[in-house]
């Protein structure tokens, strides 16, 4: 196998992991699932998921809907030029 130009993990890649952790301990809990470390259900308090919301809500886009518009409301008008060059 090849060497890691990096052994660490750079800031942005601990961010995703800790994000992702969040992810799957609130839909464990919400789907009612085990923990795989102690085999029980996940239990987390009122506390916890709420701040595991607003940690998420910090990492990741919302989902949200963005209409663009045009002048006077009309289509986004959008244009292609294409130059062709002489090849040296």
């Amino acid at each position: 196998m090849a060497a890691r130009l990096s052994p660490k993990h750079d800031q942005f890649t601990r961010d995703k992991i800790r994000t992702s952790q969040l992810v799957n301990r609130l839909q464990g809990f919400a789907m009612q699932e085990k923990d795989p470390t102690s085999g029980k259900p996940i239990v987390m308090t009122r506390d916890q998921i709420t701040a595991a919301i607003a940690l998420l809500k910090k990492a990741l886009p919302d989902l949200t809907s963005t209409e663009l518009k045009g002048e006077d409301g009309g289509p986004v008008q959008t244009s292609l030029t294409i130059s062709f060059v002489k090849p040296t």
